[in-house]
């Protein structure tokens, strides 16, 4: 079974992927700067401020002098990292070595940064007519439940019902991988599309951000221009109002995509219309590692395989059932099996044993969470052992023969088809043969000048 791997890079892969003059186009912006320098690893960042007033190029040799011989490893990601984003910049001389000195434009508008303090993209909104804005709590309920109505669009559309209330923007990147559609047939969740529901809400994320910046110039928007606007809103307060005029025509598009994964939330006066960042949105510049904090698990597993979820979602619920039998739901609580067949169920739709096992780990109940190891081992080793069921047998298309004229012939076949890389099995006794289809032409051509 083949397995499709999903990687989520957060938005410092994507600035390293852009070219170098959009990059220099990027650090022309105070506020790329700044999180550019928050996301990198801790001894990168050393280097940065180090640096950051020296105008000459510093040997290699030198830098290596500045860690302790266990910091090697850790040294060289950091060098890595700052050249993979033009932040140091590398020169070669065959007599001095190698030495790096700091992107002229982002060392510029780094210490301009540092020396005048750091302003806001743009100023919240003063409400005088007594408006009342969403409170943290409330914009936090509403963010998770457009991100759940988000990922239950997904699973609709993949049982084939029709997507509604989703941008074509957003429509577009469930189409590039997660989703397939043949011709007369509705959408269908792609192996892909099974796995990314079993990921990590941040890597889901990133995943889909990470697809939106991608097909941005099929948009006609540039890359490096979207990169910029949202690591800008990382910028802004959680739960302030900014106006939506402030913002170009690209960029208020933008926002109402965001809208659909609950990174903002959008609101209308009498005059004028303005937008919330939530923490979603504010957590953008954030490494993926960083902002992935464990949330309270909700599923008790039992050894006899029954299990438990105490949730009231009903996107949990789905969710379970890619790789579970439900067996009956209260209010606040989702009672349901794994079994040889639901888990073959999920195996056919690409769905691996690590990733259930690794979902049920992460989504444990505290309770469970407290036990090492969380998932009883007798589930996890079975679940493993199901799923190398599958892979004992292996079908392969092929051709029976039998009935030679005579051993020499036999043998020659068995010979040919040897050559030939189609050899399956044979039976010398009883002059039995057995060949891949893909030879099937071959040998019958082979033993027709055989029989002349």
């Amino acid at each position: 079974m083949p397995q499709v791997k999903i990687i989520a890079k957060n938005f410092m892969d994507m600035v390293a992927s852009l070219t170098a003059i959009k990059l220099d186009k990027l650090y022309n912006n105070v506020f790329i700067c700044e999180a550019i320098l928050r996301s990198l690893p801790p001894l990168a960042k050393k280097y940065v401020l180090q640096l950051l007033y020296t105008d000459v190029a510093v040997p290699a040799t030198m830098l290596e002098e500045w860690v302790l011989a266990d910091g090697v490893s850790k040294h060289r990601v950091a060098i890595d990292r700052l050249t993979q984003l033009r932040i140091f910049m590398e020169t070669v001389d065959r007599k001095k070595g190698t030495s790096y000195s700091l992107n002229p434009t982002f060392q510029k508008n780094l210490q301009k940064h540092i020396i005048s303090g750091g302003v806001l993209p743009r100023e919240p909104m003063n409400f005088s007519n007594g408006i009342n804005l969403p409170s943290l709590q409330e914009l936090e309920t509403y963010a998770l439940q457009q991100w759940e109505c988000f990922l239950l669009q997904l699973i609709n559309s993949g049982q084939g019902e029709k997507l509604t209330g989703i941008s074509s923007s957003m429509m577009k990147i469930f189409q590039r991988g997660l989703l397939s559609q043949r011709d007369k047939d509705g959408p269908r969740l792609t192996e892909s599309g099974f796995q990314f529901l079993l990921m990590d809400t941040n890597a889901q994320l990133w995943y889909i951000i990470r697809e939106y910046i991608s097909n941005a110039e099929e948009r006609d928007v540039d890359p490096a221009d979207l990169i910029s606007f949202l690591l800008e809103l990382s910028f802004h307060v959680t739960g302030e109002a900014y106006n939506l005029y402030t913002l170009t025509e690209v960029q208020r598009t933008t926002l109402k995509d965001l809208a659909d994964l609950g990174l903002v939330k959008l609101q209308q006066g009498r005059k004028d219309s303005w937008f919330i960042p939530t923490k979603l949105a504010t957590n953008l510049s954030v490494s993926l590692a960083d902002s992935s904090v464990r949330k309270e698990g909700y599923v008790m597993m039992e050894t006899n395989f029954r299990m438990y979820a105490y949730s009231t979602s009903k996107l949990q619920c789905e969710i379970l059932r890619l790789f579970a039998r439900i067996e009956y739901q209260l209010p606040n609580l989702i009672a349901c099996a794994i079994t040889k067949e639901s888990l073959y169920n999920a195996f056919d739709n690409g769905i691996t044993s690590d990733q259930i096992i690794t979902f049920l780990q992460q989504n444990s109940h505290p309770r469970c969470a407290e036990r090492v190891p969380s998932i009883p081992e007798n589930v996890t080793d079975q679940i493993r052992l199901w799923e190398s069921d599958l892979k004992r047998i292996e079908m392969t298309q092929a051709h029976f023969y039998d009935e030679f004229p005579s051993k020499d012939v036999f043998e020659a076949a068995c010979d040919f088809a040897r050559e030939w890389g189609g050899l399956l099995w044979e039976d010398s006794k009883r002059m039995r043969l057995v060949v891949k289809s893909e030879v099937h032409n071959q040998m019958r051509e082979f033993l027709h000048t055989q029989s002349k």
